[in-house]
């Protein structure tokens, strides 16, 4: 029989849940913290700026907490309509999540915050963590300028973090389970992402231009997924990479698609390792003139564009 008053040790603690954003210029290593904190590569990362241009949600629940984390586009400033459209994701997804974490980078020259961001981040300032990234890699004074910045400007005590090494990545964990509300979990507990295995399998693809090409190619590159047969054996992925210039799409693709070729091995042993599973990659590359700037062409690519007034 089960007692009419259960005991103070059979009541379960109440879980926590929420969705947390991550914030900062391009480079301070937002994608890097996202895929230490889920200890797994979820983000892509390569040491090129303004890699990641579309919010990814990634999913971290234990000890009866669930956190959502956004890795959010870098803080550009705009010089045309993509530019636009990921620095308004940005503005739009502050206001919603319960909390909001700014990444600072001591490796770089100071920047100045826009009055706008500024303004955002403070309304958020009992449910803002501040951290300085790349502890390892920059000297105690610069670290120190930067933590008092935050002091000034934001009222916040700001952690020293690596996400490289993980040093003060569990005291942020706890820090951020602190600030979010009581709640059920919102997914699943095995779930790590409620974003399509396309996004990331074209994520991918784009990951592996960026580390295979140089100069400007990778930033007027894209890549859709148009097929994803699960069920072939092996998996069977058709996905277009769009280029502005026909000049690019000769360098993609390389002398006799050597380049192409290369660039398919690369991408497939990624995506592979994703899904765990035995993939043929079929890429192809098509040229979409100025799909950067046109408000058709980043529709079609599934863009959100930002209203203009």
């Amino acid at each position: 029989m089960t007692p009419d008053n259960p005991s103070p040790a059979e009541h379960h603690a109440p879980t926590r849940a929420g969705t947390v954003a991550i914030v900062g210029y391009p480079n301070a290593g937002k994608s890097s913290l996202l895929n230490r904190m889920l200890e797994q590569k979820l983000s892509i990362v390569t040491s090129a700026a303004q890699t990641t241009r579309e919010k990814v949600l990634g999913i971290d629940t234990r000890d009866g907490v669930q956190i959502v984390f956004v890795d959010t586009p870098g803080l550009v400033d705009p010089k045309y309509l993509l530019h636009r459209a990921m620095l308004n994701t940005v503005l739009e997804t502050i206001p919603d999540v319960d909390v909001a974490v700014l990444l600072l980078d001591p490796t770089t020259p100071g920047r100045e915050f826009s009055p706008e961001v500024l303004d955002l981040l403070r309304r958020k300032r009992d449910r803002l963590l501040v951290a300085v990234n790349k502890a390892d890699a920059a000297g105690d004074e610069r670290i120190e300028e930067l933590r008092r910045w935050a002091r000034a400007e934001l009222g916040a005590d700001a952690l020293r973090i690596s996400a490289t090494t993980g040093e003060g990545v569990e005291e942020m964990r706890s820090r951020i389970a602190a600030l979010l509300p009581e709640s059920p979990f919102l997914y699943p507990e095995d779930e790590i992402s409620s974003q399509s295995v396309r996004f990331f399998v074209a994520e991918l693809v784009r990951e592996t231009v960026f580390e295979q090409y140089g100069q400007e190619v990778p930033y007027s590159t894209t890549v859709k997924v148009d097929e994803f047969r699960e069920a072939a054996q092996p998996i069977y992925v058709r996905a277009t990479i769009f280029v502005e210039r026909p000049t690019q799409k000769a360098i993609l693709i390389g002398k006799g698609g050597t380049a192409i070729k290369e660039l398919g091995r690369m991408a497939r042993g990624k995506i592979e390792e994703f899904v765990g599973a035995p993939v043929y990659l079929d890429l192809w590359v098509k040229v979409l003139p100025k799909w950067r700037k046109d408000p058709v062409s980043l529709a079609r690519l599934g863009f959100k564009i930002p209203n203009e007034s």
